[in-house]
């Protein structure tokens, strides 16, 4: 009796400590505090540590066993299942058969649309729209939550250099400001009104540093020192959680030696005592137990005891919490404290997505949500918008639709699957429109399709005499190279990043023919498409555009709309570039355009230190296929005017920067306006560019807009290994269509 009282105040000390400070969305003490410590008090230890377990469709030997379990208590969160007759079914069980009455987590992977596909997330991010991703999110949201889902595992905002690493289709690219941009919205999207039946739970993943996997190979190894972690990795994170991501996951990898999922500094250091973060944190699929893997957990239970500590609430498909923390406990290793803290964080998420109070109904698919009409036309934008135009001689697009014959070649012409990416486990092939078919519809018997390869990996070249033919019969030619979707996504790396099978060879041959020759690019990540580049008139980058990709490549070919993306990320020349980004270091010995000499061009016999001693490649050189931010268009803009609001930036001031921006082409399109700035000394080593701002602007043919960004001190902030500083100093700004190129002005910092 005296322990169960001691236990009691431990609890009741315990929940004053983890519920002071915090508030609900209208920011008041929030009576949500007290029905989570209300909770807490009456669960046992098993049902606390049931919580803590998200069971995976099929863990149960029977439909009747699983919901034993959840009467029981003994599970907080299926993984994968859905319908919603079952989800409702299974959630009326927890809600009306087991004691406390305490509803279910459904979660599912829902990462760029539910059964309307979206563009891969590196795609979209491609728009450089964050109001169009949001939307793009809230749709995928909407979908899935008609069949009882109310919680998904994104966005996914990794930072990453590799375009190798599979899981770069996945990201927003490379730079901590876009994606920081994209992780706000994507949050909103998901979650949306908390109060809504189609509200999801986000989950911002993976935390931290799991882009950086050594050599791109998933799963990989990764060292980040403290300056890149907090400047570049974290951001995104902050801005999630400053959207009001619910959920946080825990990633697969070892950063600086301890994985992520048992990282005190990651996950207790950082996300709860710095941030103060309040959500829940779930492990990735496993990532608890392979912490024996890596050789930092003895077992199961070791394993267990050390993501306990560190903060990770649930675990994700495997078993080492249901089968040890009661254990643990018991034992004297851990406090029943720590687990009403990390049951709390559950309860929290449980509470805020109104779980407790939404009924259990069946919410029937239904036509005008799957699928909608309204949900496929804005796919169909979404896409439109994604796509980058890389190349465009002699201004070779867009073609007219009167043309007399197109040849429709390439092993992604037609791969509704391939289209759709990576990562899409409800998209439906059956759903898909494809380029082909789009063009069929559109020009009828004047285009003739011959596929030359029946997949990208194929080596064959007996499909090369039909699509030769197809070509010779035709005005101009359509290549759909590319990969497959499998070629992306987890687990799925590549060392080789040159187009897959014999894709190259045909498009040589098709070269040959004298033909107008426009090559579309459908993949997961930057190919090393310098030999294509060479050969086509035209390149549009496509990614996996999905479900509407032939309507929306349709909409560009023939000038129904203007390309209007810009790459995320920067195109390399080959795997031996990597990594090459655009807030990379200046080095001691940086080299020009004018210092390199190409690896074919030296003289035999040459002296060793006769080629000057720069930081570059000698087959390489020192620039990228394409920069980051790139993106041709129909029109052209001319940038002027820079003006700088004042050259002296005070500590409690700011500075507008702003330039003219003119359509001086003949096509109405938008422009993405970019805004970059160079810290030039530092107390360490600062980046030859960061990106601070863009803007989306729409002109005319003929109109000038302004264009002007704000600069304030906390813009400057970065972690100089002790602490966060704006340091004074001088500082050069760019306004301009790219990385590369823009108006450049200069102030200072007093």
């Amino acid at each position: 009796m005296i322990q169960q009282k001691l236990n009691n105040i431990s609890l009741i000390i315990f929940l004053i400590v983890v519920f002071s400070g915090c508030q609900n969305k209208n920011g008041t003490t929030i009576h949500l505090d007290s029905k989570i410590s209300s909770l807490i008090g009456e669960m046992t230890l098993d049902e606390k540590i049931g919580q803590m377990f998200q069971a995976s469709d099929g863990f149960y030997s029977s439909e009747e066993e699983l919901k034993e379990a959840v009467r029981d208590g003994r599970v907080g969160s299926f993984l994968n299942i859905q319908g919603a007759e079952r989800v409702a079914e299974i959630q009326r069980v927890a809600k009306e058969e087991s004691r406390l009455g305490i509803p279910l987590l459904f979660g599912r992977d829902v990462i760029h649309g539910y059964r309307t596909i979206f563009p891969i997330p590196l795609g979209m991010a491609s728009s450089w729209d964050t109001s169009m991703v949001k939307k793009a999110m809230r749709i995928s949201a909407v979908e899935a939550a008609s069949m009882g889902i109310n919680w998904t595992f994104a966005p996914m905002i990794d930072i990453t250099w590799d375009p190798r690493w599979g899981r770069i289709a996945e990201t927003c690219g490379e730079d901590p400001f876009l994606t920081s941009q994209f992780a706000k919205a994507m949050v909103e999207g998901i979650q949306g009104d908390l109060d809504d039946p189609t509200s999801l739970a986000a989950c911002a993943k993976h935390f931290v540093g799991y882009g950086m996997a050594e050599a791109g190979r998933d799963y990989n190894t990764t060292y980040i020192p403290e300056p890149l972690l907090r400047n570049v990795h974290l951001k995104p994170f902050k801005a999630a959680q400053n959207a009001g991501a619910l959920t946080f996951m825990s990633g697969f990898n070892d950063l600086n030696g301890v994985p992520a999922s048992g990282n005190e500094f990651i996950l207790k250091t950082i996300l709860r005592e710095e941030w103060n973060y309040r959500g829940m944190v779930v492990s990735d699929w496993a990532s608890i137990e392979e912490m024996i893997f890596h050789g930092f957990a003895i077992d199961k239970k070791h394993a267990a005891e050390i993501a306990v500590k560190v903060g990770v609430d649930m675990e994700m498909a495997t078993t080492a919490y249901i089968e040890n923390l009661k254990k643990l406990v018991e034992e004297g290793e851990i406090d029943e404290n720590l687990i009403n803290e990390r049951v709390a964080n559950i309860l929290r998420v449980k509470f805020e997505l109104g779980l407790f109070d939404k009924p259990v109904e069946n919410t029937a698919l239904t036509t005008d949500t799957i699928l909608a009409g309204s949900h496929l036309a804005y796919a169909r934008e979404m896409a439109r918008n994604s796509m980058v135009l890389l190349k465009n001689s002699n201004h070779i697009l867009p073609l007219s639709k009167e043309i007399r014959s197109l040849a429709v070649i390439g092993p992604l012409a037609d791969a509704p699957h391939d289209q759709m990416g990576t990562w899409i486990f409800d998209g439906n092939e059956e759903d898909s429109e494809t380029p082909k078919t789009t063009l069929q519809y559109i020009l009828g018997n004047r285009v003739h399709y011959a596929a030359g390869l029946e997949y990208s990996r194929d080596k064959s070249e007996k499909g090369f005499g039909a699509a030769l033919v197809a070509a010779g019969r035709s005005d101009a030619i359509l290549f759909f190279a590319g990969e497959e979707s499998i070629l992306s996504g987890e687990a799925n790396s590549r060392g080789i990043l040159e187009l897959p099978g014999v894709q190259t060879e045909l498009l040589v041959k098709l070269k040959e023919t004298g033909k107008p020759l426009i090559l579309i690019v459908m993949a997961g990540r930057p190919l090393a498409i310098q030999k294509e580049l060479n050969l086509a008139d035209a390149v549009l980058y496509a990614w996996h555009p999905g479900t509407m990709a032939g309507p929306a490549i349709a909409d560009l070919v023939f000038g129904d709309y203007s390309p209007t993306g810009k790459l995320p990320v920067t195109f390399v020349k080959g795997a031996g570039q990597i990594p090459l980004y655009h807030y990379r270091k200046n080095t001691g010995r940086p080299a020009s355009k004018s210092d390199v000499i190409h690896i074919d061009d030296i003289p035999r016999n040459s002296k060793q230190l006769s080629l000057g001693l720069k930081s570059m490649h000698l087959d390489y050189g020192t620039e990228p296929l394409f920069p980051f931010g790139f993106g041709l268009s129909y029109t052209k803009f001319q940038y002027s005017n820079l003006t700088l609001s004042n050259e002296v930036l005070n500590f409690n001031s700011t500075i507008s920067v702003s330039a003219d921006v003119e359509n001086i082409g003949n096509f109405e399109t938008d422009e993405i306006v970019q805004f970059y700035i160079r810290d030039r000394v530092g107390s360490i080593t600062r980046p030859v560019k960061e990106l601070k701002g863009f803007r989306k602007i729409r002109l005319m043919p003929g109109e000038t807009k302004n264009v002007q960004f704000e600069i304030e001190p906390k813009d400057l902030e970065f972690f100089n290994g002790e602490q966060y500083v704006s340091e004074p100093g001088d500082f050069d700004v760019w306004i301009g269509p790219n990385s590369a190129e823009g108006l450049k002005g200069e102030f200072t910092i007093k």
